[in-house]
């Protein structure tokens, strides 16, 4: 049963990042999709300028509204991410996003992990609030000119997915290439190294979409739940949680992306992924 929810939840994994990436033809050409789906954003954090996008990114569009004179797209890129995050909070990391998948790929591979050091968590945080909200606004307010400042400056998905596949593609990008290509493929190394070492490092540091969702997790409607009564404290969810949380201790902590992997360790089924928690084991259940 345990691997049966392991490969559905990677067969939803891939599933979104097709959704998400129908135009893959596109990555032999270089050329971006630009149709009516494109004023959608994905779940998960996907670059805009990859040629393969199909829907925006939500961090993209957040940032594309507070660099504009007219705020009416920004209520649409914070409604969604509201909306979402009401909905299943930070389920969207552990299912819908296609970088999250790439981090669980990376993590299979047979390397030692290990912990990421606590308050780095907050790192994404200061990331969301200064690249995400503030610069881009303030751009707009001095110069006249806004920029997606975390797309630009820092997004390794963006590198990853748009300047990659854009760079081989195209002869006359590749003879403008400077030190911010430079810059960002420097961190996009370092997010991949990250990433063999630390399960699901850039969500853990770096992602300000996360940090988003993750705010919403205590009051989202999808939610981890706790039968107190059925656990034992055996401490199995703690140690194949991919983000380094005490799911019983911190069980609607801001850093959990929902992917279930608790709820299949416990032996006790203490723990339950939905909308509303089961009905209370009684004495005859447990016979």
């Amino acid at each position: 049963m345990n691997i049966t929810r392991s490969v559905n939840r990677r067969f939803i994994q891939l599933l979104a990042a097709v959704l998400t990436n129908q135009q893959l033809l596109n990555l032999t050409s270089g050329k971006l999709y630009k149709g009516s789906a494109k004023n959608l954003c994905a779940p998960g954090l996907n670059c805009y300028s990859c040629p393969a996008a199909t829907l925006s990114c939500p961090l993209g569009a957040l940032q594309a509204a507070g660099g504009t004179a007219g705020y009416g797209f920004s209520f649409y890129a914070g409604g969604f991410l509201l909306l979402l995050g009401v909905l299943w909070g930070r389920l969207a990391c552990g299912f819908l996003c296609p970088f999250g998948l790439l981090q669980d790929l990376l993590s299979k591979l047979p390397v030692r992990k290990r912990r990421l050091y606590p308050p780095l968590r907050y790192v994404k945080y200061v990331l969301l609030v200064v690249f995400v909200l503030l610069l881009p606004a303030l751009l707009m307010l001095f110069k006249g000119v806004g920029a997606p400042a975390f797309c630009e400056y820092i997004c390794p998905a963006g590198t990853l997915e748009a300047a990659v596949p854009l760079l081989l593609t195209h002869a006359e990008y590749r003879q403008a290439v400077g030190g911010l290509f430079a810059l960002k493929s420097v961190i996009l190394i370092a997010v991949v190294i990250g990433c063999l070492f630390i399960s699901r490092f850039f969500c853990k540091m770096l992602c300000p979409l996360g940090a988003i969702y993750g705010l919403l997790n205590r009051v989202s409607i999808c939610r981890l739940h706790l039968d107190e009564k059925s656990c034992v404290s055996c401490g199995r969810c703690r140690k194949v949680c991919p983000m380094d949380i005490d799911p019983v201790a911190q069980l609607h902590s801001p850093e959990c992306i929902m992917c279930g992997q608790c709820v299949e360790a416990c032996p006790q089924k203490a723990l339950h992924l939905g909308i509303k928690a089961p009905a209370a084991k009684t004495a005859a259940d447990s016979q």
